[in-house]
């Protein structure tokens, strides 16, 4: 009798022990998830952190649909609500008030001013940094014509200078296939068309 009740006794210290176990499993689960977004936020926090101390600032540039540029740097740990004040105080008077998203492409990525998951993310979150280019869509679609000129105050305007045009690259079994076996010189010979590209707006460097 006394050895059947020591296996018992044996056999609830055993269930016990497990009850223990798995119920501290289970609260380290719970805190785990409970503390999940405080880590989360925490990593994020030191990475913004990190990007600041190597990237400070991040140069924006603002494309229009005739390619006409706006540039700007700002402190990476800017949100994107800075970037859409500089292009609307850059816009014309009668446009002050005109809709418009600024977006990334390809591939394609709105920064919606009241997208609860951008406004309160900064430029370096928004891996935005150390530059980055954001192309303009009006709601007007008649202001995102290609030919249409960028609606710019006069004074932003006039401070327009022309970009270095990129290098033309030629086809080279095409190049071949025209090149004379002896060199020779030629007044036809004329260096292909690029379109002006144009970069406007002041940058301010902090």
């Amino acid at each position: 009798m006394y050895v059947c009740n020591a296996i018992l006794y044996y056999k609830e210290v055993a269930l016990i022990g497990k009850r223990e176990v798995a119920q501290t499993i289970l609260t380290a689960r719970t805190q785990a998830l409970t503390n999940a977004p405080f880590q989360l936020r925490a990593t994020r926090e030191a990475a913004e952190k990190a990007k600041r101390g190597r990237w400070p600032n991040t140069t924006i540039r603002i494309r229009f649909s005739d390619r006409t540029q706006l540039e700007k740097v700002f402190p990476s740990n800017e949100r994107i609500r800075s970037v859409y004040s500089f292009v609307r105080t850059s816009l014309r008077d009668d446009l002050k008030s005109a809709d418009f998203i600024l977006y990334q492409s390809p591939p394609k990525r709105d920064f919606k001013l009241l997208d609860p998951k951008i406004q309160e993310l900064s430029l370096a979150e928004l891996q935005l940094a150390p530059s980055s280019v954001l192309l303009v869509r009006f709601e007007d679609e008649s202001l995102n014509r290609t030919g249409v000129p960028a609606p710019l105050l006069p004074t932003i305007a006039a401070q327009a200078i022309e970009l270095p045009t990129p290098p033309a690259f030629e086809d080279s079994t095409q190049t071949r296939q025209n090149t004379p076996s002896r060199p020779t010189k030629s007044g036809s010979d004329k260096e292909k068309k690029i379109p002006k590209w144009f970069k406007a707006g002041q940058t301010q460097r902090k």
